[in-house]
């Protein structure tokens, strides 16, 4: 399926990551340093799906600083969109991870996570017991 660009990047790169797209918080870039982890903390009951810009050379850290504050999300990951070598990889941060630790990444990319969820967690694991 390809979503039509637009004025942003972030728009087809929501509506392509499968995650509610009626209720957004868009973050822009997450802060480099200093405040990062506030930044993480802030956003860490944040329900609505997030979304984010990041640098091909950050995106590694970025998901494992998902992984240590808001656990292993559901995240996807587009880039080079509208572009000849567009791409968008759904799964766990972690799969992820795996994902681009043998795949190169390069151009403008847009993260999308999933939000906290933790109510439909506790849910799914109640009725697992």
């Amino acid at each position: 399926m390809e979503c039509l660009p637009g004025a942003t990047a972030f728009v087809p790169a929501l509506v392509n990551s499968g995650f509610p797209c009626d209720s957004f918080c868009f973050e822009g870039f997450l802060p480099q340093k200093k405040g990062s982890q506030t930044k993480f903390l802030q956003l860490k009951e944040e329900k609505r799906t997030l979304v984010f810009y990041e640098s091909p050379f950050r995106l590694q850290k970025t998901l494992e600083q998902i992984i240590e504050f808001w656990g292993d999300r559901n995240v996807s990951v587009s880039r080079e969109l509208s572009k000849f070598h567009e791409e968008t990889v759904r799964g766990k941060a972690s799969e992820i991870i795996e994902f681009y630790n043998s795949h190169i990444l390069k151009g403008e990319i847009v993260l999308i996570v999933e939000g906290n969820n933790s109510e439909k967690q506790n849910k799914i694991d109640d009725d697992n017991d």
